[in-house]
């Protein structure tokens, strides 16, 4: 692909390194903003802006803010005493739009995978124990994709509880190796309501 313009040719090399975009898509998106002058691109390049320098991550739960304490952890009406523990910011928003959860949230940043360099020191489990040392919680809700690695992620957490706290694990109705983001609202929310007690005794 030959550009006229080094700007140009950065815009696409930067657009195509987001994903799902290739090189094609991305030219096109860059066309499409350096051909408008209005205030289409002006939002654009604000909100990019804002992602770099206003965006903050909770302290509480590791989910993205706008403030320290991120809207669903401030909440007074959200149960604070059950948590549910999930992979990623996306999963919180696929379980919000269930609208069947009223507790509170802890985002690992991931899962264990060795394969992929990924260790718990890698992820907010750590700050998970923490939580529950300085706050009384009733259950964790394992919310986490039912794949080896999930797995592995949800019996090391388990092992580091010891029996302090209630843990259950979501309903199966994710297929094995599925993620929760892909899940529909329907079937997610009937996981959740479903969930079982997890035995770590039964695990690998």
């Amino acid at each position: 692909m030959k550009f006229s313009s080094k700007t140009l040719e950065k815009a696409v090399e930067a657009m195509s390194a987001l994903p799902s975009i290739g090189k094609k898509s991305a030219l096109r998106l860059v066309l499409h903003l350096a051909d408008n002058k209005g205030e289409k691109k002006k939002r654009l390049i604000d909100a990019i802006e804002a992602l770099q320098n206003e965006l903050k991550v909770c302290e509480k739960c590791h989910n993205y803010s706008d403030t320290n304490i991120c809207n669903i952890c401030f909440d007074p009406a959200r149960n604070k005493k059950i948590i549910c523990v999930v992979e990623s910011v996306k999963d919180v928003m696929a379980i919000e739009n269930t609208m069947q959860f009223s507790g509170v949230y802890h985002i690992l940043g991931g899962v264990i995978s060795p394969l992929e360099g990924i260790g718990p020191e890698d992820l907010n489990i750590y700050s998970l124990v923490d939580r529950l040392k300085n706050q009384e919680i009733d259950e964790l809700i394992m919310a986490i994709s039912p794949t080896i690695e999930g797995d592995t992620t949800i019996y090391y957490v388990s092992k580091l509880i010891d029996n302090a706290v209630s843990i259950s694990t979501i309903a199966r109705g994710v297929s094995f190796g599925g993620e929760l983001e892909y899940a529909d609202e329907l079937t997610l929310g009937r996981s959740i309501h479903s969930r079982t007690e997890y035995n770590n005794s039964m695990s690998v």
